[in-house]
């Protein structure tokens, strides 16, 4: 039953994301042709105002088929199309301005990130949440008699702390036997080199401080610790994808694909319907994150490009376009095949 609910959680955030490309398509005059809920098979299919909504057999995830998102190699075959009145200018992807069609493109990865606000905003207001100022700090720890209650905490191994977890994710990270802690205290910042503790059991280093709790948040300050929230999320996943590309990170158990996301959505699901979403709001930020890089085949990618028009004024050729995308489609799927098996033969311990 669990292994359902990650499905259906993992799920969410492709339809969501696809949504997005949907409704932004639609405010911008680009033609629909589909619609989809799910892949595979079809067991519904209702066609409205020129659209297909369907509802695929497997539940993982969506598209959205617009007109004119296919590539010509030339000219000639573009011209061809529009002859046989295939709709390929009024109506079209192809058609709208490069700024319609940036909005477009960047639509999905902007409502992963609206839901996983949402999300955490939903998690705040229910539970309470955690603000990076020290509550107390324990006997014997690694900051005992230099750190004090109501310290808060500006930096930690030099990178901005907005959140606790951002406290945490710096202890985590950091390789070195001492880090460097930057704190507000009484107005005044100060800095300080400590050396953690290493938990025995956990083997992840500690300082030894609690964090103040904001137990009863109203509305207003739920959603400003959800957009918090998903900002550190944010740069948390730029900094791992950074230490992944400079070696920093370990590949066989820091990196995960969709075998560890589904198997560790359902670990959340058996914590609780709030820890299921909690981690949902993560994902979500990830994969916005992971869409958003200016790689081929991804929303990124054809950001990239748009962005090359804007400027310069002038299309990046279809046949470099279809040799861009075509290498990087095929790469992607290397690579996620690579993760897959990588997932199976060596999975993340939980």
């Amino acid at each position: 039953m669990y292994i359902i609910y990650a499905i259906l959680a993992f799920s969410l955030l492709i339809i969501v994301h696809e949504l997005g490309h949907f409704i932004m398509a639609k405010v911008n005059g680009v033609k629909v042709e589909e619609f989809s809920i799910g892949m595979g098979p079809k067991i519904i299919s209702v066609t409205k105002n020129e659209t297909k909504y369907s509802i695929g057999i497997l539940p993982i995830g969506g598209y959205v088929k617009m007109l004119g998102e296919e590539r010509f190699e030339d000219d000639e075959e573009k011209e061809d199309c529009e002859n046989q009145n295939l709709e390929y200018t009024e109506g079209s992807l192809q058609s709208k301005s490069p700024f319609r069609r940036l909005t477009i493109i960047l639509a999905g990865v902007i409502m992963n990130v609206i839901l996983a606000i949402i999300l955490f905003a939903a998690i705040s207001n229910h539970s309470g949440f955690a603000v990076p100022v020290i509550d107390e700090v324990l006997k014997g720890s690694a900051v005992s008699g230099v750190l004090k209650p109501g310290d808060e905490f500006v930096s930690v191994d030099n990178r901005k702390v907005i959140t606790p977890n951002d406290v945490i994710f710096g202890l985590a990270t950091d390789k070195d036997e001492t880090i460097s802690l930057t704190i507000k205290r009484n107005g005044e910042e100060k800095n300080f080199e400590v050396k953690p503790n290493i938990d025995k059991e956990s083997g992840l280093k500690k300082i030894g401080v609690s964090f103040k709790y904001v137990k009863e948040p109203s509305i207003m300050e739920s959603i400003k610790q959800g957009c918090v929230e998903s900002i550190s999320t944010i740069k948390q996943t730029y900094s791992s994808l950074k230490m992944l590309v400079t070696g920093k990170a370990n590949f066989k158990t820091d990196v995960g694909g969709p075998v560890s996301i589904i198997k560790m959505t359902g670990y959340a699901a058996k914590n609780g319907f709030w820890t299921l979403m909690n981690f949902t709001a993560f994902i979500s930020i990830n994969l916005a994150v992971l869409n958003l890089l200016p790689l081929p085949a991804l929303d990124g990618g054809w950001a990239l490009m748009i962005l090359f028009e804007l400027i310069t004024g002038k299309k990046v050729p279809e046949k470099v376009t279809n040799a861009i995308n075509n290498v990087g489609f095929i790469v992607l799927m290397a690579f996620m095949l690579i993760v897959t098996i990588k997932d199976i033969l060596f999975p993340i311990a939980l």
